[in-house]
């Protein structure tokens, strides 16, 4: 276990490193109070005259970048950074009497600071919007997203005093009309993961909102982190992007490392294994690239000392060999490979570092302008891989349901004949989901005839006898589907609301210990997630949050008045003297159950039990992070600590059923 600690301490020791740190003088702290101050009260009486809440929202960031400096001080790294965040509160101040005066000038220039209200938690986060003077408003124009790389330094001040500061457009890239999306990202967000995934999404959303974009025309880029992170949203997500640039970017070698439980290791193939998602370039045009001299760290944990590497050009070799492994055979010269049978390219800059030599920035200009005029087109063919039903669409085709999570599932489905015949075969489907079925008539399924009706979506299923039309809704009971399927930490990945007990606990310890992790997560959260959660008191909570929240319950059945309405619906049982589950039974003095389950209240959400992200401290500004419990665990009062030790832990089966 000592190996297992190192291991997973060096895992993430680049990116959770922190920055010397200096502190502000008396007076400093004192001007950035007053203004961060100044400007809330006049961004509160903003939201009660004004109607345009965008407009509000693109001066409420400024406060938010005031606020989480005077919360984490700590976040001050060099005197630069000091004068910095007092420059953006003028700034701030100025957009505010602006704004108070009817005008908006910001909204006319060629960088834009832009701001949204996040779904997930209800923080206001910022976005940066380059927009070229070509740009009217009157046609849907094309959008290049930006993931950037590992900022140690991007707080929200930072990201809002630079943006505006970095020149027409860094890093350069060839006009082609389009308007540039700079993602904040919460920071370095997890290495674009959980609150980080969902910024992509929401960011690109508030563009869409406020901008004319073709949405066949939208191309995610990404370089470093950033890199990492376009692999994992472009291959999770292939039917969202006209094509991907993907430059760089770290892979985990944690599934090679000694000692994790058998449902740690399953967990790990959400993203930990993104170039075993290869396939999923099939339809999408991708291009990965980085120099011959990367010298970067290639893979977290980092290689064995003397293992000859690469450096972050690892990362595009191994996609481009894993497609090569899917039979896509590689062609032209080693420095500018094809998939061939995809739209896919790998290019190599030489004599270059960890970055991008003219001549390939020139080859992906052009990449990027050939998809971007052709824009999205819906395929005849589609191939395409999960480990999850989280991830499990493409164009036309989703799966709705596994055999089993965490193993290889797949479909290769052909439509002919002007969409009226289907040829799939599948693997580890039960269920499956077409659309663009208008004029469908007949599908053969591995091996298997079905005449169909044709209509807008055609539900297929599978039995001991084989596949059949299904009806669209579900058959009842429970069953592991998109965004209800696990682990623990799925459920902060939409809209969350975290439940505080008031009530009086039937085991003081318990309590305490609940109380301690709320704490925790809530500090951690905000720190590095750049915002603090909702968190309401039991009394509160109304059957309405139920509906529109994954609701995240600590304390007892005797602190917390909704554990008390929702325990005899979950599969466990907890009394003021045991805790039974799987089987087993512990001490409810000293044990308590933390676990994600659909919501009996509101089963199109989930219920979770005593616990925040099960990932570690170090790994909320990593580049990964695993869930630590599975979909349900038992843990053990640990006095003095935020979180308990783990007793047992698992995953529930495709039914929501413990494992026997």
């Amino acid at each position: 276990m000592k190996r297992l600690a190192f291991l997973l301490g060096s895992l993430l020791s680049i990116a959770a490193a922190q920055q010397p740190s200096i502190k502000p003088t008396a007076e400093e702290t004192r001007q950035i109070q007053s203004k961060t101050d100044e400007l809330d009260a006049l961004v509160q009486k903003l939201k009660a005259k004004h109607g345009n809440e965008d407009l509000v929202a693109d001066v409420e960031v400024y406060v938010k970048a005031g606020r989480m400096l005077l919360e984490f001080p700590e976040d001050f790294f060099t005197q630069d950074g000091i004068n910095h965040s007092l420059a953006v509160l003028d700034t701030g101040l100025e957009k505010a009497r602006q704004l108070q005066g009817g005008k908006s000038p910001w909204t006319a220039t060629v960088k834009r600071i832009h701001g949204y209200h996040s779904a997930l938690d209800g923080s206001v986060q910022p976005y940066g919007l380059t927009v070229p003077a070509s740009y009217d408003g009157t046609k849907p124009v094309r959008l290049y997203v930006w993931m950037h790389g590992r900022a140690q330094r991007l707080t929200e001040a930072d990201f809002l005093f630079n943006f505006p500061n970095q020149g027409p457009s860094k890093p350069p890239v060839a006009d082609a009309g389009q308007i540039q999306l700079d993602l904040y990202g919460r920071w370095n967000g997890g290495g674009w993961h959980y609150a980080g995934e969902v910024d992509v999404f929401e960011a690109l959303a508030a563009v869409r909102k406020r901008y004319k974009i073709d949405p066949s025309r939208i191309l995610l880029r990404g370089f470093s982190m950033g890199g990492e992170g376009a692999w994992h949203i472009a291959l999770h997500h292939p039917d969202r992007w006209a094509a991907a640039e993907i430059g760089a970017g770290t892979w985990s070698r944690r599934a090679e490392m000694p000692g994790l439980a058998p449902y740690q290791y399953a967990t790990l193939r959400i993203w930990e294994n993104f170039t075993e998602w290869a396939l999923n370039a099939f339809n999408l045009p991708l291009a990965g690239h980085d120099g011959d001299n990367d010298t970067q760290v290639s893979s977290l944990p980092p290689p064995p000392p003397g293992t000859p590497s690469r450096g972050q050009l690892e990362s595009s070799l191994k996609v481009r060999d894993q497609l090569a492994k899917e039979g896509f055979p590689l062609v032209g010269d080693p420095n500018d490979l094809a998939a061939k049978g995809t739209p896919a390219i790998f290019l190599i800059s030489k004599q270059t570092g960890h970055g991008t030599s003219p001549e390939v920035r020139q080859r992906l200009d052009g990449f990027l302008n050939e998809y971007g005029d052709r824009g999205q087109i819906s395929p005849d063919h589609i191939r395409f891989l999960t480990y999850t039903t989280r991830y499990n669409k493409d164009y036309w085709v989703t799966l709705d349901e596994l055999e089993k999570h965490y193993e290889r599932a797949e479909v290769d489905a052909l439509r002919s004949d002007a969409g009226k015949q289907y040829r799939i075969a599948t693997k580890n489907l039960t269920r499956l989901a077409l659309r663009e079925t208008g004029h469908a008539a007949m599908i053969k399924i591995d091996g298997q005839d079905l005449k169909v009706k044709s209509g807008p979506e055609i539900a297929l299923e599978k039995s001991a006898s084989g596949w059949r039309v299904a009806k669209v809704a579900r058959p009842a009971g429970l069953h592991k589907i998109h965004a209800l399927q696990g682990p623990i930490d799925d459920a902060f990945l939409d809209p969350f609301l975290l439940v505080r007990p008031t009530g009086t606990p039937w085991n003081d310890a318990v309590n305490r210990q609940s109380l301690r992790t709320l704490a925790r997560f809530d500090r951690l959260y905000a720190k590095f997630f750049r915002a603090h959660p909702r968190v309401v008191d039991d009394k509160d909570v109304t059957t309405a949050d139920f509906a529109k929240y994954n609701v995240v319950l600590f304390g007892d059945p005797g602190s917390n008045r909704w554990i008390a309405k929702v325990i005899g619906k979950l599969p466990v049982t907890w009394t003021k003297e045991t805790v039974s589950l799987g089987g087993q039974k512990f001490s409810a003095a000293e044990s308590f159950p933390a676990l994600v389950y659909p919501n009996p209240l509101s089963p199109a959400r989930y219920v979770v039990l005593n616990t925040g992200l099960t990932m570690e401290d170090r790994e909320y500004r990593g580049d990964y992070g695993m869930p630590r419990l599975g979909d349900f665990a038992v843990l053990k009062v640990k006095e003095g600590a935020d979180v308990g030790d783990v007793a047992y832990a698992g995953l529930f089966d495709e039914a929501w059923q413990l494992p026997k």
